[in-house]
């Protein structure tokens, strides 16, 4: 890689240059563990074509149609699937019968010659009649039987025939041009319309997408709710969105792209065109989005993003529970493409050596994390916090300089944490150790940027609040003296904790009420006696005990209350009792 594209990565960015370089080493590795798939499954008995014979007819589209090929190749489920066979293949994974995971080789091949209009005939594994063309969309028989069968797909000139087994031993078949619109469905050797709006009866879906208009044309996002391997493991069931919530989402997500081009942004250096700095994102570069756990508008959506994930094998992929907010999403949009950016790195560089033992402190975190996933949280976070620097330059009033404010304040300073912890580990290589002292050199900047004070407060409050909780349920107390905080010890049978303090802090409460709101009002005093009466009860509480320690700092500065928050857990009593 050239040094110049590292540096803009290592800083937490990267221009489009840099994005495309990350692609074509994601090329390169696709390729390498397909070669290693088509190899192990050679001998694989299967009712369906071999893979061999699938890949071959697969190769002769791509001499036709090279470019839409490739982009299947290359897209985030097939990534996806490989490394999901793979992983049978290897007994770390389970799923439908090894030879119709096998099969999905067989539908690359049929999409890759629809998109060539080459011929080629081929059988293929279809579930309760359905046929996944991925980037395309599903064709499903009607009246077909409801297990996994085997059908036979034939292509010509763009056209699909698919036949398979029907209900009461007759066959079911379709024929549809994919790229345009079914031309006729027949079930049971007989012919009707296809009623292609009737969700229940349709014999094509076509692939959602999410739209958005550029100075190059308009650019389509693919919105799956229908691949078997849009998730981040094992093969999902389609689950399709009604048409009320596919509105919703491009609603959503056009509001999404006019956040993150914001005309307020600059360059890293407040000069220059932006596109390259940490937390900005353009949006041609997503490969695909999945919507997650829910397929209609009701009921109504949370303003912030309940769940959202990405993995390393799916570059460009993001699964995401749909928002109400806009300005959520676009946060969500940033924060996963970073994933997918240090995914891509690791899989260049040996970044870390990671015994992947969970023992860190991670501030996003109910648990502890391990260095990877440590990695991997301080360079998402590194662009949320430039996400909100931007948003910050550019706010409106003063509701959006305090939301913007906190979310940057917060998110730099938990950031550089996980920095230090990083090069202090002693495991980075030394492209690790360069990649985390380009992180460090952009928090350490944006650390020295103003940010006003009661907001800078609540958010240096907020993250004493996170630290002391995690360590009061993770960490068995230990009053040895030679004991390291860094390397605790942790408590057996420990379960996860719901943080309800990060976003509850974000905004002032202009009438407290409970010890929270009166610590995130900036009154310590009258947050600390509703804390102490709350753990009258139970001295040893850990959300309220927290609270008690951190009003009590900001009420007592000095050497206590430092030791106190550096080992919190040595209030409550040990594990003897």
């Amino acid at each position: 890689m050239p040094e110049a594209l590292f540096a803009e990565l290592a800083a937490g960015g990267g221009s489009a240059e840099a994005v495309a370089f990350l692609e074509r080493g994601e090329r390169a590795r696709r390729l390498l563990l397909l070669r290693t798939l088509l190899d192990r499954l050679d001998t694989l008995h299967t009712p369906i074509t071999p893979p061999a014979d699938a890949w071959r007819a697969l190769k002769k589209a791509a001499e036709r149609a090279p470019e839409p090929v490739d982009r299947l190749l290359l897209a985030p489920a097939t990534g996806g699937w490989i490394a999901h066979v793979l992983r049978r293949l290897h007994g770390t994974a389970a799923g439908p019968p090894l030879w119709a995971e096998a099969g999905h080789l067989c539908t690359l091949a049929v999409t890759a010659c629809l998109h060539a209009g080459t011929e080629t005939d081929l059988m293929v594994p279809l579930t309760g009649g359905c046929l996944y063309l991925p980037g395309l969309g599903m064709a499903r028989l009607s009246e077909a039987e409801p297990e996994l069968t085997v059908g036979r797909a034939r292509t010509s000139g763009g056209e699909l025939s698919l036949t398979g087994p029907g209900r009461d031993g007759g066959t079911a078949s379709l024929t549809i041009r994919p790229a345009t619109a079914p031309l006729r469905r027949d079930a049971a050797s007989s012919e009707s319309a296809v009623p292609c709006g009737e969700i229940q009866d349709a014999s094509w879906f076509p692939l959602r997408t999410l739209t958005h208009p550029t100075p190059e044309g308009p650019v389509a996002i693919p919105l799956d709710d229908l691949g078997p391997y849009r998730d981040l493991d094992d093969p999902l069931p389609p689950d399709r969105l009604d048409d009320a919530e596919a509105e919703a989402w491009q609603r959503l997500f056009e509001e999404a792209v006019e956040v993150l081009a914001d005309p307020n942004r600059t360059g890293p250096n407040g000069t220059g065109p932006a596109g390259t700095g940490p937390g900005r994102l353009d949006p041609a570069a997503i490969r695909a989005i999945v919507p997650y756990g829910r397929t209609s508008t009701t009921p109504p959506a949370l303003p912030t993003v309940p769940l959202s994930a990405s993995s390393g094998d799916s570059f460009g992929a993001m699964v995401i529970a749909r928002p109400a907010s806009a300005l959520a999403l676009a946060e969500t949009l940033v924060h996963e493409f970073q994933h997918s950016k240090l995914a891509a790195l690791l899989h260049l560089f040996p970044l870390l050596d990671d015994d992947r033992a969970e023992r860190y402190y991670a501030p996003w975190r109910a648990d502890p994390r391990h260095l990877t996933g440590l990695l991997h949280g301080a360079y998402a976070f590194t662009g949320v916090a430039g996400f909100w620097r931007d948003r910050l330059a550019g706010a409106p009033d003063a509701g959006a300089v305090e939301t913007a404010g906190y979310h940057f304040a917060l998110r730099r300073a938990q950031s550089r944490l996980v920095v230090r912890t990083l090069l202090t580990s002693g495991r980075l290589t030394p492209p690790g150790r360069a990649l985390v002292t380009g992180l460090a050199r952009t928090l350490d900047g944006w650390l020295r940027e103003p940010v006003p004070s009661a907001v800078l407060t609540r958010a240096r409050t907020a993250a004493a609040l996170h630290r002391t909780e995690w360590r009061l349920r993770n960490v068995v107390p230990v009053r040895d003296s030679t004991y390291a905080p860094d390397t605790p010890r942790f408590r057996v049978g420990r379960t996860s904790w719901p943080d309800l303090r990060t976003h509850a802090f974000a905004t002032r409460p202009t009438a407290p009420r409970t010890a929270d709101e009166h610590l995130a009002a900036g009154n310590p005093a009258a947050a600390l006696s509703r804390y102490a009466d709350a753990l009258t009860a139970d001295p040893t509480e850990p959300h309220a005990l927290a609270g008690w320690i951190v009003a009590r700092a900001a009420l007592e500065p000095g050497r206590a209350s430092r030791r106190m928050l550096a080992r919190p857990e040595l209030l409550q009593p040990l594990p003897s009792g």
